[in-house]
């Protein structure tokens, strides 16, 4: 149980963790967005948005990885249902000094939400503009990462600032 006294939905009768069944849900449009950043020197930041790192275009193969890691995220968590995506739309922005801040729009037509997809893809590209970046500069911080927004469901809407 929860701490309001609701059944976890990812326990079975056993304690142990299962799939939720979700044969009976509705299907809704569905979209969950959410962000992340990374913290870097200056100079690592100019040379990405210049193209200047020996590796490639950073930010086209973070948004890829994204796309990817959206795609592909019941393979990586566990419980997650395989979902038919309709869209996934990963962004850039900086703060003109240090920061690369990224951002990932997740929407499907189904019976479970996206906000796990979108979590995956901006950790994915994040962890490719490391990955891509870690020769020059290996002490780049990453996060916060969090959901901002999602639609659909259930639950209802959900807005980090309400």
């Amino acid at each position: 149980m929860n701490q309001n006294g609701e059944q976890l939905t990812h326990f079975n009768d056993q304690g142990r963790a299962r799939m939720v069944d979700i044969s009976d849900k509705q299907i809704t449009s569905r979209k969950a967005v959410a962000s992340t950043s990374i913290q870097m020197r200056a100079e690592t930041l100019a040379r990405i948005k210049a193209g200047h790192i020996e590796k490639g275009d950073v930010l086209a193969v973070a948004q890829v990885a994204g796309i990817m890691g959206a795609k592909n995220t019941s393979q990586w968590i566990p419980m997650c249902h395989p979902l038919m995506l309709s869209g996934v739309n990963v962004t850039f922005s900086d703060n003109g000094l240090d920061t690369l801040f990224i951002q990932a729009e997740v929407k499907t037509s189904g019976k479970t939400g996206v906000e796990m997809e979108a979590l995956t893809a901006v950790s994915a590209a994040a962890l490719t503009v490391y990955d891509m970046c870690k020769a020059m500069q290996k002490d780049m911080i990453i996060g916060p990462t969090m959901l901002m927004h999602k639609t659909g469901g259930k639950n209802g809407d959900y807005n980090i600032h309400k």
